[in-house]
């Protein structure tokens, strides 16, 4: 198992930017799936939306029909930090956003409960 360690998030009005950050370290595989999931109000992670994905052996990546054209995810050439580059976001957008990822897999994995490990997790809040 590995530890994901995030960064980024906080606060901004509609229409604005933010970015988030993922360190991944103790995998032994770079086939991995490396997954955004926002954690509505009042619900478990686990029941949360992947909004954003990436299977790190190839880079081919998922968004949701929500933020798709608005947020972007990528990885470094090390494959040991995947970014979310969140734009034009709106205030439905607001959440805890987790990063999270999975092994033994060879796409990206779009439902949050066969994620693994898990990120701290951080707030995203959208209002003005």
């Amino acid at each position: 198992r590995g530890r994901l360690v995030q960064s980024g998030g906080g606060s901004v009005q509609p229409g604005g930017s933010l970015p988030l950050s993922c360190l991944a370290s103790g995998y032994t595989t770079d086939s991995r799936s490396m997954g955004w999931i926002r954690r509505a109000p009042g619900k478990e992670r686990e029941l949360g939306e992947v909004v954003a994905a990436i299977f790190t052996a190839t880079g081919s990546y998922y968004y949701s029909k929500s933020v798709e054209g608005r947020f972007t995810v990528s990885q470094d050439n090390g494959k040991n930090m995947v970014f979310l580059q969140m734009n034009n976001l709106q205030p439905e957008d607001s959440g805890v956003y987790y990063c999270a990822a999975v092994t033994g897999v060879q796409w990206t994995v779009r439902a949050p409960i066969e994620y693994d490990d898990w990120g701290q997790g951080t707030q995203v809040t959208v209002s003005s």
